[in-house]
Protein backbone atom coordinates (compact mmCIF):
# COMPACT_ATOMS: atom_id res chain seq x y z
CA UNK A 1 0.00 0.00 0.00
CA UNK A 2 1.31 3.45 -0.92
CA UNK A 3 2.47 5.66 1.94
CA UNK A 4 0.40 8.80 2.46
CA UNK A 5 3.09 11.31 3.38
CA UNK A 6 0.65 14.18 3.66
CA UNK A 7 -1.44 12.27 6.19
CA UNK A 8 1.68 11.44 8.22
CA UNK A 9 2.62 15.12 8.30
CA UNK A 10 -0.89 16.20 9.29
CA UNK A 11 -1.00 13.68 12.15
CA UNK A 12 2.37 14.94 13.44
CA UNK A 13 1.22 18.57 13.34
CA UNK A 14 -2.07 17.69 15.07
CA UNK A 15 -0.23 16.11 18.00
CA UNK A 16 2.52 18.74 18.26
CA UNK A 17 0.13 21.65 17.69
CA UNK A 18 0.59 24.11 14.84
CA UNK A 19 0.63 27.06 17.24
CA UNK A 20 3.30 25.28 19.29
CA UNK A 21 5.76 25.27 16.35
CA UNK A 22 8.12 28.24 15.92
CA UNK A 23 10.47 26.70 13.34
CA UNK A 24 10.51 23.68 11.04
CA UNK A 25 13.21 22.01 8.95
CA UNK A 26 14.72 18.56 8.46
CA UNK A 27 18.04 16.75 8.14
CA UNK A 28 18.86 13.40 6.50
CA UNK A 29 16.67 11.32 8.82
CA UNK A 30 14.75 13.63 11.17
CA UNK A 31 11.97 16.19 11.04
CA UNK A 32 13.20 18.99 13.31
CA UNK A 33 10.69 21.27 15.06
CA UNK A 34 11.41 24.23 17.29
CA UNK A 35 8.56 24.30 19.82
CA UNK A 36 7.31 26.65 22.53
CA UNK A 37 6.16 23.94 24.93
CA UNK A 38 7.83 20.58 24.78
CA UNK A 39 5.65 19.19 27.61
CA UNK A 40 2.50 19.71 25.54
CA UNK A 41 3.59 16.99 23.08
CA UNK A 42 2.52 13.38 23.70
CA UNK A 43 5.50 11.29 22.60
CA UNK A 44 3.54 8.03 22.57
CA UNK A 45 0.99 9.44 20.13
CA UNK A 46 3.78 10.64 17.84
CA UNK A 47 5.50 7.23 17.98
CA UNK A 48 2.30 5.46 16.92
CA UNK A 49 2.11 7.46 13.67
CA UNK A 50 3.01 5.44 10.59
CA UNK A 51 6.74 5.57 9.61
CA UNK A 52 7.79 7.29 12.87
CA UNK A 53 10.78 5.41 14.30
CA UNK A 54 11.31 7.44 17.45
CA UNK A 55 11.47 10.92 18.96
CA UNK A 56 13.80 12.90 21.19
CA UNK A 57 14.25 16.48 22.36
CA UNK A 58 17.62 18.20 22.23
CA UNK A 59 18.81 21.82 22.28
CA UNK A 60 15.29 23.22 21.92
CA UNK A 61 14.42 20.94 19.01
CA UNK A 62 11.74 18.26 18.96
CA UNK A 63 13.18 15.73 16.53
CA UNK A 64 11.04 13.03 14.91
CA UNK A 65 12.98 10.17 13.30
CA UNK A 66 11.39 9.18 10.00
CA UNK A 67 14.35 7.83 8.03
CA UNK A 68 16.18 8.67 4.82
CA UNK A 69 13.89 9.67 1.95
CA UNK A 70 10.71 9.55 4.02
CA UNK A 71 11.53 12.71 5.99
CA UNK A 72 12.00 14.72 2.78
CA UNK A 73 8.57 13.71 1.46
CA UNK A 74 6.77 14.35 4.76
CA UNK A 75 8.46 17.74 5.07
CA UNK A 76 7.61 18.73 1.49
CA UNK A 77 3.96 17.73 1.93
CA UNK A 78 3.76 19.92 5.04
CA UNK A 79 5.28 23.15 3.79
CA UNK A 80 3.81 22.97 0.29
CA UNK A 81 0.22 22.78 1.53
CA UNK A 82 0.39 25.05 4.56
CA UNK A 83 1.32 28.74 4.25
CA UNK A 84 1.58 29.11 8.02
CA UNK A 85 4.22 26.39 8.25
CA UNK A 86 5.90 27.68 5.10
CA UNK A 87 6.55 30.97 6.91
CA UNK A 88 8.11 29.05 9.81
CA UNK A 89 10.70 27.34 7.63
CA UNK A 90 14.22 27.83 8.91
CA UNK A 91 17.59 26.63 7.71
CA UNK A 92 19.14 23.54 9.22
CA UNK A 93 22.23 25.64 9.91
CA UNK A 94 20.25 28.07 12.05
CA UNK A 95 18.32 25.39 13.90
CA UNK A 96 21.41 23.30 14.55
CA UNK A 97 23.21 26.25 16.12
CA UNK A 98 23.23 25.21 19.79
CA UNK A 99 23.28 27.59 22.72
CA UNK A 100 26.12 25.60 24.28
CA UNK A 101 29.37 27.05 22.85
CA UNK A 102 31.21 23.73 23.19
CA UNK A 103 28.56 21.90 21.17
CA UNK A 104 28.58 24.68 18.59
CA UNK A 105 32.37 24.45 18.24
CA UNK A 106 32.20 20.68 17.79
CA UNK A 107 29.40 20.98 15.23
CA UNK A 108 31.47 23.56 13.35
CA UNK A 109 34.42 21.15 13.24
CA UNK A 110 32.14 18.53 11.80
CA UNK A 111 30.90 20.91 9.10
CA UNK A 112 34.50 21.62 8.06
CA UNK A 113 35.64 18.00 7.88
CA UNK A 114 32.56 16.36 6.37
CA UNK A 115 33.15 17.79 2.83
CA UNK A 116 36.66 16.28 2.67
CA UNK A 117 35.74 12.85 4.04
CA UNK A 118 34.99 11.30 0.60
CA UNK A 119 38.55 12.02 -0.55
CA UNK A 120 40.06 10.46 2.57
CA UNK A 121 37.75 7.44 2.42
CA UNK A 122 38.69 6.83 -1.23
CA UNK A 123 42.38 7.21 -0.35
CA UNK A 124 41.96 4.66 2.44
CA UNK A 125 40.52 2.17 -0.03
CA UNK A 126 43.39 2.84 -2.43
CA UNK A 127 45.84 2.21 0.43
CA UNK A 128 44.11 -1.07 1.21
CA UNK A 129 44.18 -2.18 -2.42
CA UNK A 130 47.83 -1.14 -2.68
CA UNK A 131 48.62 -3.28 0.34
CA UNK A 132 46.94 -6.27 -1.32
CA UNK A 133 48.50 -5.55 -4.72
CA UNK A 134 52.05 -5.29 -3.32
CA UNK A 135 51.71 -8.13 -0.81
CA UNK A 136 54.55 -10.60 -1.33
CA UNK A 137 52.28 -13.62 -0.84
CA UNK A 138 49.83 -12.35 -3.45
CA UNK A 139 52.61 -11.51 -5.88
CA UNK A 140 54.30 -14.88 -5.40
CA UNK A 141 51.00 -16.61 -6.16
CA UNK A 142 51.11 -14.94 -9.59
CA UNK A 143 54.80 -15.77 -9.97
CA UNK A 144 56.16 -12.24 -9.60
CA UNK A 145 57.58 -9.84 -6.99
CA UNK A 146 57.67 -6.10 -6.25
CA UNK A 147 60.98 -5.54 -8.07
CA UNK A 148 59.38 -6.80 -11.29
CA UNK A 149 56.50 -4.31 -11.18
CA UNK A 150 57.04 -1.44 -13.69
CA UNK A 151 58.07 1.84 -12.09
CA UNK A 152 55.19 3.76 -13.67
CA UNK A 153 52.71 1.41 -11.93
CA UNK A 154 54.34 2.07 -8.53
CA UNK A 155 54.28 5.81 -9.19
CA UNK A 156 50.61 5.74 -10.17
CA UNK A 157 49.81 3.79 -6.99
CA UNK A 158 51.70 6.37 -4.92
CA UNK A 159 49.78 9.21 -6.58
CA UNK A 160 46.51 7.52 -5.64
CA UNK A 161 47.52 6.85 -2.03
CA UNK A 162 49.68 9.85 -1.05
CA UNK A 163 48.18 12.93 -2.72
CA UNK A 164 45.31 13.64 -0.30
CA UNK A 165 47.52 13.54 2.78
CA UNK A 166 50.29 15.52 1.07
CA UNK A 167 47.83 18.34 0.36
CA UNK A 168 45.51 17.86 3.35
CA UNK A 169 46.08 21.41 4.70
CA UNK A 170 44.89 22.83 1.36
CA UNK A 171 41.65 20.83 1.59
CA UNK A 172 41.06 21.87 5.20
CA UNK A 173 41.81 25.56 4.51
CA UNK A 174 39.42 25.48 1.55
CA UNK A 175 36.64 23.95 3.65
CA UNK A 176 37.25 26.31 6.59
CA UNK A 177 37.12 29.39 4.35
CA UNK A 178 33.87 28.10 2.86
CA UNK A 179 32.39 27.42 6.31
CA UNK A 180 33.28 30.84 7.75
CA UNK A 181 32.20 32.92 4.78
CA UNK A 182 35.53 33.54 3.04
CA UNK A 183 36.44 32.86 -0.58
CA UNK A 184 37.26 29.13 -0.76
CA UNK A 185 39.87 29.47 -3.50
CA UNK A 186 41.87 31.89 -1.32
CA UNK A 187 41.84 29.32 1.45
CA UNK A 188 42.94 26.64 -1.00
CA UNK A 189 45.88 28.78 -2.18
CA UNK A 190 47.01 29.45 1.39
CA UNK A 191 46.75 25.73 2.19
CA UNK A 192 48.87 24.87 -0.86
CA UNK A 193 51.50 27.38 0.28
CA UNK A 194 51.67 25.67 3.68
CA UNK A 195 52.81 22.49 1.90
CA UNK A 196 54.82 24.11 -0.88
CA UNK A 197 57.56 21.80 -2.27
CA UNK A 198 59.98 24.72 -1.76
CA UNK A 199 59.69 24.24 2.01
CA UNK A 200 61.44 21.39 3.85
CA UNK A 201 58.97 18.49 3.88
CA UNK A 202 57.52 17.86 7.36
CA UNK A 203 57.76 14.08 6.99
CA UNK A 204 61.41 14.32 5.92
CA UNK A 205 62.24 16.64 8.81
CA UNK A 206 60.63 14.17 11.23
CA UNK A 207 62.77 11.35 9.82
CA UNK A 208 66.15 11.53 11.58
CA UNK A 209 67.75 9.49 8.79
CA UNK A 210 66.71 11.87 6.00
CA UNK A 211 69.24 14.58 6.77
CA UNK A 212 66.59 17.26 6.06
CA UNK A 213 66.54 20.16 8.52
CA UNK A 214 64.00 23.00 8.86
CA UNK A 215 64.98 26.49 7.74
CA UNK A 216 65.62 28.85 10.65
CA UNK A 217 64.09 32.35 10.63
CA UNK A 218 65.71 34.95 12.91
CA UNK A 219 67.85 32.18 14.30
CA UNK A 220 65.13 30.49 16.37
CA UNK A 221 61.88 29.99 14.36
CA UNK A 222 61.83 26.72 12.39
CA UNK A 223 60.21 26.99 8.94
CA UNK A 224 59.00 23.82 7.26
CA UNK A 225 56.03 22.49 5.35
CA UNK A 226 52.95 21.39 7.27
CA UNK A 227 52.11 18.20 5.43
CA UNK A 228 49.47 16.36 7.45
CA UNK A 229 49.02 19.19 9.96
CA UNK A 230 45.29 19.44 10.62
CA UNK A 231 45.19 21.99 13.44
CA UNK A 232 47.44 24.55 11.73
CA UNK A 233 45.35 24.47 8.54
CA UNK A 234 42.12 24.66 10.54
CA UNK A 235 43.08 27.75 12.56
CA UNK A 236 44.66 29.50 9.55
CA UNK A 237 41.46 28.84 7.57
CA UNK A 238 39.27 30.26 10.33
CA UNK A 239 41.38 33.39 10.89
CA UNK A 240 41.89 33.93 7.16
CA UNK A 241 38.15 33.85 6.45
CA UNK A 242 37.47 36.30 9.29
CA UNK A 243 40.22 38.63 8.06
CA UNK A 244 38.86 38.52 4.52
CA UNK A 245 35.34 39.46 5.68
CA UNK A 246 36.72 42.44 7.61
CA UNK A 247 38.77 43.62 4.63
CA UNK A 248 35.83 43.21 2.23
CA UNK A 249 33.82 45.64 4.36
CA UNK A 250 36.59 48.25 4.59
CA UNK A 251 38.39 47.96 1.23
CA UNK A 252 37.28 50.40 -1.51
CA UNK A 253 35.46 48.61 -4.32
CA UNK A 254 38.07 49.58 -6.87
CA UNK A 255 40.82 47.88 -4.83
CA UNK A 256 38.90 44.96 -3.39
CA UNK A 257 39.46 42.42 -6.17
CA UNK A 258 43.24 42.78 -6.13
CA UNK A 259 44.29 43.83 -2.64
CA UNK A 260 41.95 41.84 -0.39
CA UNK A 261 43.29 38.46 -1.56
CA UNK A 262 46.84 39.92 -1.56
CA UNK A 263 46.64 41.01 2.09
CA UNK A 264 44.82 37.86 3.28
CA UNK A 265 47.29 35.47 1.63
CA UNK A 266 50.36 37.44 2.77
CA UNK A 267 49.23 37.88 6.38
CA UNK A 268 47.99 34.34 6.84
CA UNK A 269 51.04 32.71 5.21
CA UNK A 270 53.44 34.68 7.45
CA UNK A 271 51.25 33.99 10.46
CA UNK A 272 51.08 30.31 9.64
CA UNK A 273 54.76 29.72 8.93
CA UNK A 274 56.30 32.05 11.53
CA UNK A 275 53.83 32.16 14.44
CA UNK A 276 50.93 29.73 14.63
CA UNK A 277 52.44 26.83 12.67
CA UNK A 278 55.27 25.99 15.10
CA UNK A 279 52.96 26.36 18.13
CA UNK A 280 49.95 24.48 16.77
CA UNK A 281 52.08 21.71 15.27
CA UNK A 282 53.48 21.08 18.75
CA UNK A 283 49.96 21.06 20.26
CA UNK A 284 48.67 18.72 17.56
CA UNK A 285 51.52 16.26 18.03
CA UNK A 286 50.79 16.31 21.76
CA UNK A 287 47.12 15.52 21.11
CA UNK A 288 48.00 12.61 18.81
CA UNK A 289 50.50 11.34 21.40
CA UNK A 290 47.86 11.55 24.13
CA UNK A 291 45.19 9.68 22.14
CA UNK A 292 47.69 7.09 20.96
CA UNK A 293 48.78 6.58 24.58
CA UNK A 294 45.16 6.09 25.66
CA UNK A 295 44.56 3.58 22.87
CA UNK A 296 47.68 1.62 23.85
CA UNK A 297 46.84 1.33 27.56
CA UNK A 298 47.56 -2.24 28.71
CA UNK A 299 44.96 -5.02 28.86
CA UNK A 300 42.71 -3.22 26.34
CA UNK A 301 41.65 -0.61 28.91
CA UNK A 302 41.88 2.23 26.36
CA UNK A 303 39.71 0.36 23.87
CA UNK A 304 37.22 -0.46 26.62
CA UNK A 305 36.89 3.21 27.61
CA UNK A 306 36.61 4.50 24.04
CA UNK A 307 34.13 1.77 23.07
CA UNK A 308 31.97 2.70 26.06
CA UNK A 309 32.19 6.47 25.69
CA UNK A 310 31.65 6.75 21.93
CA UNK A 311 27.92 5.82 21.94
CA UNK A 312 27.39 8.36 24.74
CA UNK A 313 29.17 10.95 22.60
CA UNK A 314 26.80 10.14 19.71
CA UNK A 315 23.81 10.74 21.98
CA UNK A 316 25.05 14.23 22.85
CA UNK A 317 26.48 15.14 19.45
CA UNK A 318 30.04 15.22 20.85
CA UNK A 319 31.16 12.47 18.46
CA UNK A 320 31.91 15.08 15.78
CA UNK A 321 35.07 15.94 17.73
CA UNK A 322 36.42 12.48 16.86
CA UNK A 323 36.66 13.42 13.15
CA UNK A 324 39.46 15.95 13.72
CA UNK A 325 41.41 13.50 15.91
CA UNK A 326 40.99 10.72 13.34
CA UNK A 327 42.22 12.99 10.56
CA UNK A 328 45.29 13.92 12.63
CA UNK A 329 46.03 10.27 13.35
CA UNK A 330 45.73 9.34 9.69
CA UNK A 331 47.91 12.23 8.56
CA UNK A 332 50.68 11.60 11.11
CA UNK A 333 50.70 7.80 11.46
CA UNK A 334 48.89 6.53 8.36
CA UNK A 335 46.43 4.60 10.54
CA UNK A 336 43.19 5.28 12.40
CA UNK A 337 42.88 3.02 15.45
CA UNK A 338 40.29 5.39 16.96
CA UNK A 339 37.52 4.54 14.47
CA UNK A 340 38.26 0.84 15.03
CA UNK A 341 37.57 1.11 18.74
CA UNK A 342 34.37 3.08 18.06
CA UNK A 343 33.14 0.76 15.31
CA UNK A 344 31.64 -1.95 17.52
CA UNK A 345 28.95 0.53 18.57
CA UNK A 346 27.34 0.13 15.14
CA UNK A 347 27.37 -3.69 15.31
CA UNK A 348 25.95 -3.73 18.87
CA UNK A 349 23.32 -1.08 18.16
CA UNK A 350 22.05 -2.88 15.04
CA UNK A 351 21.87 -6.18 16.93
CA UNK A 352 19.76 -4.63 19.71
CA UNK A 353 17.27 -3.34 17.11
CA UNK A 354 17.01 -6.70 15.36
CA UNK A 355 16.63 -8.61 18.63
CA UNK A 356 13.78 -6.41 19.82
CA UNK A 357 12.18 -6.61 16.38
CA UNK A 358 12.34 -10.42 16.32
CA UNK A 359 10.88 -10.87 19.80
CA UNK A 360 8.25 -8.13 19.58
CA UNK A 361 4.61 -8.98 18.97
CA UNK A 362 3.61 -5.42 18.17
CA UNK A 363 3.74 -5.14 14.36
CA UNK A 364 4.73 -1.48 14.51
CA UNK A 365 7.73 -2.29 16.73
CA UNK A 366 8.74 -5.13 14.39
CA UNK A 367 8.74 -2.83 11.37
CA UNK A 368 10.54 0.00 13.15
CA UNK A 369 13.12 -2.34 14.71
CA UNK A 370 13.96 -4.03 11.42
CA UNK A 371 14.11 -0.76 9.52
CA UNK A 372 16.29 0.87 12.19
CA UNK A 373 18.62 -2.15 12.27
CA UNK A 374 19.10 -2.12 8.50
CA UNK A 375 19.66 1.64 8.55
CA UNK A 376 22.30 1.20 11.27
CA UNK A 377 24.08 -1.46 9.21
CA UNK A 378 24.29 1.12 6.41
CA UNK A 379 25.85 3.68 8.75
CA UNK A 380 22.96 5.87 10.01
CA UNK A 381 22.59 5.25 13.73
CA UNK A 382 19.88 7.67 14.94
CA UNK A 383 16.79 5.52 14.13
CA UNK A 384 18.24 2.54 16.01
CA UNK A 385 19.74 4.56 18.85
CA UNK A 386 16.83 6.88 19.60
CA UNK A 387 13.99 4.87 18.11
CA UNK A 388 14.81 1.51 19.73
CA UNK A 389 17.82 1.28 22.06
CA UNK A 390 17.15 4.31 24.26
CA UNK A 391 13.39 4.18 23.81
CA UNK A 392 13.02 0.79 25.50
CA UNK A 393 14.87 1.46 28.71
CA UNK A 394 18.21 0.93 30.41
CA UNK A 395 18.61 -2.79 29.64
CA UNK A 396 18.96 -2.48 25.84
CA UNK A 397 21.12 0.61 26.34
CA UNK A 398 23.32 -1.15 28.90
CA UNK A 399 23.76 -4.19 26.64
CA UNK A 400 24.70 -1.99 23.69
CA UNK A 401 27.22 0.02 25.74
CA UNK A 402 28.71 -3.11 27.28
CA UNK A 403 29.13 -4.89 23.95
CA UNK A 404 30.57 -1.78 22.31
CA UNK A 405 33.10 -1.46 25.14
CA UNK A 406 33.98 -5.17 25.02
CA UNK A 407 34.52 -5.00 21.26
CA UNK A 408 36.79 -1.98 21.66
CA UNK A 409 38.85 -3.77 24.31
CA UNK A 410 39.29 -6.91 22.19
CA UNK A 411 40.28 -4.96 19.07
CA UNK A 412 42.75 -2.92 21.13
CA UNK A 413 44.33 -6.09 22.54
CA UNK A 414 44.62 -7.53 19.04
CA UNK A 415 46.15 -4.29 17.68
CA UNK A 416 43.57 -3.87 14.92
CA UNK A 417 43.53 -0.44 13.23
CA UNK A 418 41.93 1.05 10.14
CA UNK A 419 43.72 3.06 7.45
CA UNK A 420 40.76 5.32 6.62
CA UNK A 421 37.52 6.62 8.10
CA UNK A 422 33.91 7.25 7.17
CA UNK A 423 32.82 3.65 6.50
CA UNK A 424 30.40 2.10 8.97
CA UNK A 425 29.33 -1.44 9.91
CA UNK A 426 28.75 -3.43 6.67
CA UNK A 427 31.21 -1.33 4.65
CA UNK A 428 33.76 -0.88 7.46
CA UNK A 429 35.80 -4.04 6.63
CA UNK A 430 36.99 -2.19 3.50
CA UNK A 431 39.18 -0.09 5.84
CA UNK A 432 41.18 -3.22 6.74
CA UNK A 433 41.79 -4.90 3.39
CA UNK A 434 45.41 -3.73 3.44
CA UNK A 435 46.20 -6.73 5.69
CA UNK A 436 44.62 -10.19 5.78
CA UNK A 437 45.17 -10.38 9.56
CA UNK A 438 43.51 -7.00 10.11
CA UNK A 439 40.57 -7.82 7.83
CA UNK A 440 39.83 -11.30 9.17
CA UNK A 441 40.28 -10.30 12.81
CA UNK A 442 38.04 -7.26 12.46
CA UNK A 443 35.26 -9.23 10.74
CA UNK A 444 35.36 -12.03 13.34
CA UNK A 445 35.23 -9.59 16.28
CA UNK A 446 32.42 -7.59 14.61
CA UNK A 447 30.32 -10.72 14.02
CA UNK A 448 30.93 -11.95 17.58
CA UNK A 449 29.88 -8.60 19.07
CA UNK A 450 26.77 -8.57 16.88
CA UNK A 451 25.79 -12.10 17.98
CA UNK A 452 26.53 -11.40 21.66
CA UNK A 453 24.51 -8.17 21.63
CA UNK A 454 21.62 -9.88 19.82
CA UNK A 455 21.50 -12.86 22.22
CA UNK A 456 21.77 -10.75 25.39
CA UNK A 457 19.07 -8.39 24.18
CA UNK A 458 16.80 -11.23 23.09
CA UNK A 459 17.15 -13.00 26.46
CA UNK A 460 17.28 -10.08 28.87
CA UNK A 461 16.75 -6.72 27.15
CA UNK A 462 13.31 -6.81 25.53
CA UNK A 463 10.72 -5.00 27.70
CA UNK A 464 7.48 -6.81 28.54
CA UNK A 465 5.22 -4.33 26.78
CA UNK A 466 7.00 -5.02 23.48
CA UNK A 467 6.32 -8.76 23.85
CA UNK A 468 2.58 -8.05 23.87
CA UNK A 469 0.47 -7.27 20.85
CA UNK A 470 -1.07 -3.81 20.74
CA UNK A 471 -4.46 -5.24 21.76
CA UNK A 472 -2.99 -7.16 24.71
CA UNK A 473 -1.12 -4.08 25.90
CA UNK A 474 -4.23 -1.88 25.69
CA UNK A 475 -6.30 -4.55 27.45
CA UNK A 476 -3.85 -4.76 30.32
CA UNK A 477 -3.83 -0.98 30.72
CA UNK A 478 -7.63 -0.94 30.75
CA UNK A 479 -7.64 -3.55 33.53
CA UNK A 480 -5.25 -1.47 35.58
CA UNK A 481 -7.42 1.62 35.11
CA UNK A 482 -10.49 -0.09 36.56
Amino acid sequence: MAINYQLIGEEIINVVGKENITGITHCATRLRLEVKDREAIDDKKIEKIDQVKGVFFNAGQYQIILGTGIVNKVYDSLVQNNNELLEKQTSLEEMKKPSNPIKYAIRTLSDIFVPIIPGIVATGLFLGLKGVFLNESVLSFFGTSTDKIPEFVLVLLSVLTDTVFAFLPALICWSAFKKFGGTPIIGFVIGLMLVSPMLPNAYSVADINSGVEPLMAFGFIPILGYQGSVLTALVIGLLGAKLEKILRRKMPNSLDLMFTPFVVILVMLLTGLLVLGPILHFVENGLVYLITGLIKLPFGIGGLLIGFLYPLAVMTGMHHLFIMIETSLLATTGFNPLITLCAMYGFANAAVSFAISVKAKDKNVKVIGTSAGVTQLLGVSEPALFGITIRYGTKPLGIMLGCSALGGAVLSLLNVQANSYGLAVILSPLMYIYSSYQLVTYIIVGICIFILSFVLTYLFGVPKEVMMSADEYLGKNNELDK
